[in-house]
């Protein structure tokens, strides 16, 4: 393929993934697990996605033609079936995420316009989706360009606005000290970090465009730490912000904190402007999100993984149609079976076991030299990694394995079912 993608570009593709919209809903959620250390979780999951990060950087730039943790798995343990798991938790946490993100639009910043209930507003959004991705990758990715720019002014917007509150003497900074009383800070960070995991998420799917990369082997780590960087000082200072202005229980009990913040700073800055900043921040994630689950379900049926009919595509707009009902219908089912939280703690566990797979074939792969210079990550990194998963996986309520093994259970059918097929059509030839 042709490498158009510079250091810059690449940079700015996975700081525009990471630097996503689960901020403007979940920091909320994260104050009422830790209190108003929100920063410190924050800071955690940074740290712990730099530790799997060190694994892809080393994958990416050793197999540049590779293309995703799939392949890696495929290359490392060349089993099938745990290939096909891999790519599938990847397709059902982006349809999980979008479901979560669908609920986000639909929260306090779309009551700034319209009164309506949650879970249909959460739904006509998912269609809404559906029909712009329907309509074409190349107006889908024009429209992401301009939200994300959007999006990266909400989050400057609320860190500006707050520091001048401070310099005019308002604000309380103390509560970003403050823990949950009856709650062992340890125990508080450990849980809140689960739900700040979910905002690094996204430099995982960087993987699928080092084909694209110039000097893929230099260039690519700096890319990668340094937009995952940039993303966690962001993150933290929303953080520091956030508690800064509004009490915690207050920032917990609403599905549109950031909205909350600018409203207390007393600025003027209209409701109505903040909250169309936000509402194009998460309809710029779900979009994304669900771009690429029914671009990975069309590729899986392409290679025979999924049933055959996920890969047709539209006439005309040459859109994989049937693989955009599909996953649309089903983050359409998934807005039912829990919140923002629940959704995007799913999202997390589902990515951990991807994330596990990826950090081990780091290590089987070292016993596969290749000619040519590669980022080598120190080998205690990826077994830290993979202990971090495995402590995260720890964390995680027994509705959120529940949802998980469900998602799971109907991918490993899905592989049956098309492995008999296809042992059913060579026994007819």
């Amino acid at each position: 393929m042709k490498q158009d993608i510079t250091g810059p570009l690449l940079y700015l593709f996975i700081l525009g993934d990471v630097l996503g919209a689960g901020i403007y809903a979940l920091v909320g959620k994260i104050g009422a697990e830790v209190g108003g250390a929100v920063w410190i979780p924050l800071l955690v999951a940074l740290v712990l996605a730099m530790l799997t990060a060190c694994s892809y950087a080393e994958l990416v730039t050793k197999y540049p033609r590779a293309g995703g943790a799939a392949v890696f798995a495929e290359r490392a343990y060349g089993v099938p079936v745990i290939s096909f798991m891999v790519g599938f938790c990847m397709l059902a946490a982006g349809v999980t995420s979008a479901a979560g993100l669908s609920l986000a639009f639909a929260g306090d910043y779309l009551r700034t316009f319209l009164d309506v209930p949650t879970v249909p507003a959460a739904l006509v959004f998912l269609v809404l989706v559906a029909l712009l991705n329907l309509r074409g990758i190349k107006e889908s990715v024009r429209s992401n360009l301009v939200m994300t720019v959007i999006e990266v002014s909400g989050l400057v917007l609320v860190i500006v606005l707050v520091a001048f509150m401070l310099g005019g003497g308002r604000g309380d900074p103390a509560r970003t000290l403050q823990f949950t009383e009856g709650v062992q800070p340890a125990t508080a960070v450990l849980g809140a970090s689960l739900l700040a995991y979910y905002s690094f998420v996204g430099f995982e799917t960087s993987a699928n465009v080092a084909e694209e990369v110039r000097d893929v082997s230099r260039v690519y780590p700096r890319a990668l730490f340094g937009a995952l960087i940039t993303a966690g000082v962001v993150y933290v200072l929303i953080g520091l912000a956030s508690v800064t202005a509004v009490p915690v229980p207050d920032l917990a009990a609403s599905s549109g904190p950031l909205l909350d913040v600018v409203r207390a700073t007393g600025f003027g800055v209209p409701s109505w402007l903040f909250g169309l900043i936000a509402l194009v921040a998460v309809a710029n994630g779900a979009l994304l999100t669900m771009i690429m689950s029914s671009r990975l379900t069309y590729g899986m049926a392409r290679q025979r993984l999924l049933p055959a009919p996920l890969g047709r595509v539209l006439r005309g707009r040459r859109t994989p149609w049937v693989a955009i009902v599909v996953t649309t219908l089903a983050a359409m089912a998934l807005t039912v079976t829990g919140d923002l939280a629940a959704l995007a703690e799913t999202v997390v566990l589902l990515l951990l076991f991807v994330f596990i797979s990826t950090n081990i074939a780091v290590l089987v792969l070292r016993r596969d030299p290749v000619s040519h210079r590669h980022f080598t990550a120190p080998t205690v990194v990826p077994w830290l990694a993979v202990a971090s998963c495995l402590v995260l996986l720890a964390q995680q309520s027994l509705q959120t394995w529940l949802r998980a093994g469900i998602l799971l259970a109907i991918g490993l059918a899905l592989f049956a079912a098309v492995r008999l097929a296809d042992r059913r059509r060579s026994r007819a030839v």
